[in-house]
């Protein structure tokens, strides 16, 4: 099986101007999650509408898809952006059966995530792969004024809560067909569960870039 990496980051962030390349103890954002795909040789590739995000990419030895304006704006969706980088790499002869989406607001990943993703993918009995985190908290929604618990009830321990999941964003791996068809996942889905730190860190906001920092400060102490 062949595998390549796609890694979409556009360059008109509101909330954050810049996010994508923004330093990340002296590092570009972005530069994390193509440090990542190199040291699992493979092939990376940004789709972006940017030049300076093109530019640093490029520095750090990805492979640059140009992603048309209609393509960049506030509303469109990672599908359709990886939808077009697909179909952009097999006009171009790159040879490939699965994509791998890493996005650049997911910099830390576990050394192992992706070979082992990549040994449940080679068994064949999967179209495709997402990873998730179990929810560790007790939510619920407000009505009426009044908080409504939704996965607990009032004195109950928390370790009777139940298991509860959400979506990451570390890594998806899908076979090209889905990607063309306009979809991220098939219905042959594997939901790989990465009980880890790095599986809480997205960056949005400067404050989420800071807590990222702590991070990786405090894991090389």
């Amino acid at each position: 099986m062949k595998f390549v990496v796609i890694i979409p980051a556009r360059g008109g962030s509101k909330r954050f101007p810049d996010k994508n390349i923004y330093p990340l103890n002296n590092k570009p954002l972005i530069a994390y999650s193509i440090d990542y795909a190199k040291k699992n040789d493979l092939d990376v590739y940004v789709t972006t509408d940017s030049e300076s995000i093109a530019g640093i990419a490029r520095k750090w030895g990805a492979g640059i898809i140009q992603r048309p304006a209609e393509l960049a704006g506030d509303y469109v969706s990672t599908a359709e952006t990886l939808q077009h980088a697909t179909e952009y790499l097999i006009r171009n002869n790159v040879e490939f059966d699965y994509t791998i989406l890493l996005q650049p607001t997911n910099p830390l990943r576990p050394d192992k995530l992706l070979t082992d993703a990549k040994k449940i993918i080679g068994t064949e009995e999967y179209d495709s792969l997402m990873t998730v985190s179990p929810l560790k908290i007790n939510f619920g929604r407000i009505v009426n004024d009044c908080f409504v618990p939704q996965n607990f009830q009032y004195g109950q321990r928390s370790q009777d809560l139940e298991t509860l999941y959400y979506v990451n964003g570390l890594l998806y791996v899908t076979k090209k067909e889905i990607i063309l068809n306009g979809l991220i996942v098939g219905n042959k889905m594997y939901t790989m569960i990465i009980d880890h730190l790095y599986g809480t860190i997205d960056i949005d906001t400067v404050d989420d870039l800071k807590y990222a920092e702590l991070v990786i400060n405090s894991r090389e102490e």
